[in-house]
């Protein structure tokens, strides 16, 4: 006999609930009106797992306007598999992004200088919320897995002169890949192993308004090529290179990295702004021994909450796991009542946040994206494998998974305008019946 722990949302007053035995019971006995099959013989890609970032932003928000009881708290449900949701992958911001108090890298220098034997570098901004957040989430968590993406190289390695557009200049090539190598070594001094870096977020993007670099495939390809990895494999460094790390409507980014860069690029990183899912299986396809992750996602204004934007969280969540990627990583881990803080110049933000952290009262908050994360990073554990599942609604989605413990997991969204009792057909354990509302999910774990 096996166990059933099932979860369910069902509307902001039903977040992330688990389920009494007592309704599993009375929902057995109704008549399902789809069937969700689970085929234990078909495998797909092994998971990394969930998260979000600690931007600059972020970090400061969590390690000091919180008090120390919200802060233990609040770290503890993002990170302990057993009283929180257990989130393993966190990827971070290699300098300032749009969320950080000021503009910063690890190497700014005067205007007119130069610094090609990095004498200057210092992750010393890092030392003072990022790294103890990044340390007490390992220690919590020791699967988790660190990802790290610049929004631009130092301002006085680029055509601009700032960290605001530009392009890298092609003979700062080499001392640009001297600066990862830096940034792994500083952060491994500190006892944190970096999984993956990208060469660079966003790179088709140029904002005007906050730090990026414009890094055009042919350039991404011959810097990842000749100097990235180079660079990390002389200094012994395991740290992946993922490229790309930009929206799913463009697939000829990759796929050309991929061509030029060949055995130098370990993976490629995509976002949801732009474009679906199944470009991610397009380039799988073409590349099939290339890792596929997900790295950034933000849930903001631009979507009504809640119904509307927790409905987009979990059924582009599932189309992203559908389509090979071993991690599904959200934006910022937490913001403040005015969703930021953002650089100078910015603007308002409307992004959301793992958590909200109110700078003026110190209230903590949990959003919408939090339990959509805990539906997937509850059950869903590091290293499960993905199944294959299949359903005989088109409303009803799912994605299904076995834990190294040998635990099923299944995370279902009914998209249809009606409530669904689906069958789940459990390899070897039958059908266990689960009612779902319209715009719902619910997640099933299996232990045998």
């Amino acid at each position: 006999m096996q166990k059933l722990i099932i979860y369910r949302s069902a509307g902001e007053d039903e977040l992330f609930i688990e389920q009494p035995p007592e309704r599993l019971k009375a929902e057995a006995s109704e008549t399902a009106g789809a069937t969700v099959t689970i085929d234990n013989s078909q495998t797909y890609q092994e998971m990394d797992g969930f998260g979000a970032s600690f931007t600059d932003s972020a970090a400061y928000l969590i390690n000091r306007v919180l008090s120390p009881e919200q802060r233990t708290e609040l770290m503890a449900k993002l990170f302990d598999p057993a009283s929180g949701i257990g989130l393993s992958v966190l990827r971070n911001p290699m300098g300032a992004s749009d969320f950080a108090r000021t503009i910063y890298s690890y190497n700014d220098l005067p205007a007119g200088e130069t610094d090609m034997q990095l004498d200057r570098f210092s992750i010393a901004h890092d030392d003072e919320d990022i790294i103890p957040l990044l340390k007490q989430a390992v220690a919590l968590n020791p699967e988790v897995r660190l990802v790290a993406s610049p929004w631009s190289a130092p301002g006085w390695m680029k055509t601009s002169g700032s960290m605001v557009t530009g392009e890298l200049k092609p003979e700062c090539y080499g001392v640009y890949a001297d600066y990862f190598v830096r940034y792994l070594q500083a952060y491994a001094d500190h006892g944190l192993t970096m999984y993956a870096v990208t060469p660079q977020n966003e790179p088709l993007y140029e904002p005007h308004h906050y730090p990026g670099m414009l890094m055009l495939p042919e350039a991404q390809a011959v810097f990842v090529r000749d100097y990235l990895k180079p660079a990390l494999l002389k200094h012994k460094l395991a740290a992946k290179i993922l490229c790309y790390d930009h929206n799913w409507d463009r697939p000829d980014y990759p796929l050309s990295v991929l061509a030029a860069a060949g055995d130098a690029v370990d993976g490629v990183a995509w976002h949801w702004y732009g474009g679906k899912a199944p470009a991610q299986s397009q380039v799988k396809q073409a590349y099939a021994g290339k890792e596929v992750h997900f790295t950034e996602g933000s849930g903001g204004e631009w979507i009504p909450p809640f119904e509307q934007a927790f409905s987009n969280v979990i059924r582009t969540g599932i189309e992203i796991l559908r389509n090979h990627s071993k991690s599904f990583v959200l934006w910022n881990m937490a913001l403040d009542e005015n969703n930021g803080p953002v650089v100078p110049g910015f603007g308002r933000s409307t992004c959301r946040g793992i958590v909200r952290i109110d700078q003026q009262t110190r209230e903590l908050t949990y959003t919408l994206d939090y339990y959509a994360l805990a539906h997937f990073s509850k059950v869903i554990r590091p290293k499960a494998l993905r199944l294959e599942s299949a359903s005989t609604h088109a409303a009803v989605s799912s994605v299904a998974f076995r834990n190294t413990d040998a635990s099923l997991a299944v995370v279902l969204f009914n998209d249809g305008g009606d409530e669904e009792v689906v069958a789940v057909k459990l390899p070897e354990a039958g059908a266990v019946n689960v009612r779902i509302p319209s715009k719902g999910a619910v997640s099933i774990q299996s232990i045998g």
